[in-house]
């Protein structure tokens, strides 16, 4: 289904923050924020720090033969599970919010890209193990964010009554009705029905948004390996339990967050903002702030109100109730999991970014930061328009304006270009400065206003004559918008907005395999690839 696969560096894109962009390019401004590169190299130091930390293997694994036992998980699956055991097996992991049915394609692009490094360290460290993860964020409480997806250009919203955490959240009547809509759209092709038969099975009614997600990833990466964890678990949070009684009474992460923080500031916009106590009380449909008092903690929105010991009693009784927000989820990961590399995108890395010395006081390993793969997916009859519109790679991400400028300037021959009259002109000012100098210096600085009023001029009406011979090539600017817009929705990236149901409908099965064989290791650059219709 490839025709061919093509990169551009990630900063040419337009699409990447400069922080993220300094850190591609290891930038010195910003190497003292992270612990290990982003290569072969970070990776060993990573799996060395890491064999130094008593990962809790044992209660990891029991904990997720208890996740995966409603569902029938694949042999490679099993044998991951059981290989988390062994001193020498290590995850590559991604985390990600349960989006309402995958949500936005990166989400797919994330996951693929576990998958191809996990496979590129088993060939170059053969002596050890490594297991893709997708570590699932089901305690995001943002169903504005989470609660919508985009297939075939229209934005189909889950108009749920339900609060609180997303991933404990239960799929309902409403939910139903959206798969409908999705079937909607896509039903017609035989693919396109075997996804939605895919979802009709993952997402009854009464089952937990996080319970559907874990089948439904399971069901697209369960054939490579990839092992989903639910980290909203008893089992789970009693293993983080001694970073949660730091973090209530010693508010350990927020005074090293800023210190980080003014830091970082000095070159780049900061991410994430800490708070006294960087966790939020679960219970039941809510999610909310934990608050240190001067008599004890608070949770204003539940109205409850614990003492030093209550709080405390209740961690260990009832850790599930403690969820870590931005700043510890992180640390949350890889006290549980024995990780070495963790995957994200551009948002993601730059709070990562903020955090070395949260996991240092923590005392847990901080892992190799990569960038996630990108795609641009482009068929054939978008390829074809693209050249027809004389659209090159370098100038694909420039927009519509730039283009369009471009490809009238082209196709009107000299009639546009004045850059020779323009700098005949500035030539002549340039000799009556010389001759004003020698008889009075005070003059130049006029002249050069005239100058420059003179070339503002001529600007506007080069402007004037583009716009005119724009509209000589109505057409051409209809096809591009078109095409513009089919591949950058909204002006935004393509996987920011599209689902996969949208690419399953044609490829089916194929798309996921031919996403993780095209997906780098290490990462390199944004890729375009051009399908076959």
């Amino acid at each position: 289904m490839i025709k061919a696969a093509k990169q551009i560096a990630y900063p040419l894109t337009g699409y990447f923050s400069k922080l993220v962009s300094d850190y591609l390019e290891a930038n010195q401004n910003i190497v003292p924020f992270y612990t290990h590169p982003p290569n072969l190299e970070g990776i060993k130091e990573a799996i060395a720090a890491r064999n130094n930390f008593n990962t809790p293997r044992a209660a990891l694994v029991d904990a997720l033969m208890v996740q995966y036992q409603s569902i029938s998980s694949t042999e490679l699956v099993k044998a991951n599970i059981a290989s988390l055991r062994l001193a020498n097996t290590y995850t590559i992991t991604t985390a990600h919010q349960p989006n309402l049915l995958t949500g936005p394609l990166y989400f797919i692009y994330k996951i693929a890209h576990t998958v191809a490094l996990a496979k590129s360290l088993q060939k170059q460290i053969p002596e050890a193990n490594f297991v893709p993860v997708y570590y699932m964020g089901s305690e995001d409480a943002d169903l504005d964010e989470l609660g919508f997806i985009t297939v075939g250009g229209q934005k189909l919203v889950w108009e749920t009554n339900q609060k609180g955490a997303v991933g404990r959240m239960l799929v309902d009547a409403k939910l139903i009705a959206l798969i409908k809509q999705v079937e909607g759209q896509i039903g017609v092709s035989s693919q396109g029905a075997s996804w939605v038969s895919i979802l009709k099975e993952t997402f009854t009614v009464g089952k937990t948004i996080a319970q559907a997600t874990l089948e439904i990833i399971h069901h697209l990466f369960g054939e490579y390996g990839v092992v989903i964890v639910q980290p909203d678990s008893h089992a789970l949070k009693s293993l983080f339990t001694s970073v949660i009684e730091k973090e209530l009474t010693t508010g350990f992460s927020n005074e090293a967050v800023q210190k980080t923080m003014q830091e970082l500031s000095a070159h780049y916009k900061v991410q994430a903002a800490g708070r006294d106590i960087n966790l939020f009380y679960l219970q039941n449909d809510s999610r909310e702030r934990i608050v240190k008092t001067d008599t004890g903690y608070k949770v204003t929105a539940l109205g409850l109100n614990f003492t030093k010991e209550q709080i405390l009693a209740d961690v260990q009784n009832n850790p599930a109730n403690y969820s870590p927000n931005v700043i510890l989820r992180g640390v949350f990961q890889e006290t549980i999991l024995p990780n070495i590399a963790f995957i994200g995108g551009g948002g993601e890395l730059a709070y990562w970014l903020e955090l070395k010395d949260v996991f240092a006081a923590a005392c847990v390993p901080y892992p190799v930061l990569l960038l996630r793969n990108s795609f641009l997916l482009i068929s054939d009859k978008q390829a074809k328009q693209l050249q027809k519109l004389e659209i090159s790679l370098d100038a694909l991400f420039k927009g519509f304006q730039y283009n369009i400028a471009r490809f009238v300037i082209k196709n009107s021959g000299s009639q546009l270009q004045i850059d020779s009259q323009m700098a005949s002109i500035e030539s002549q000012y340039n000799l009556i400065k010389e001759q004003a100098q020698s008889i009075d210096a005070s003059l130049v600085q006029h002249i050069e206003a005239l100058a420059h009023k003179q070339s503002q001029k001529l600007i506007q009406v080069q402007k004037k004559m583009l716009r005119a011979q724009k509209r000589k090539f109505e057409v051409e600017q209809q096809q591009m918008t078109k095409t513009l817009n089919l591949l950058f929705p909204g002006g935004s990236l393509q996987e920011r907005t599209e689902n996969i149901a949208d690419w399953y409908k044609i490829y089916g099965t194929h798309f996921v395999r031919a996403i993780i064989e095209n997906s780098d290791d290490f990462t390199k650059g944004f890729t375009l690839l051009y399908l076959n219709d």
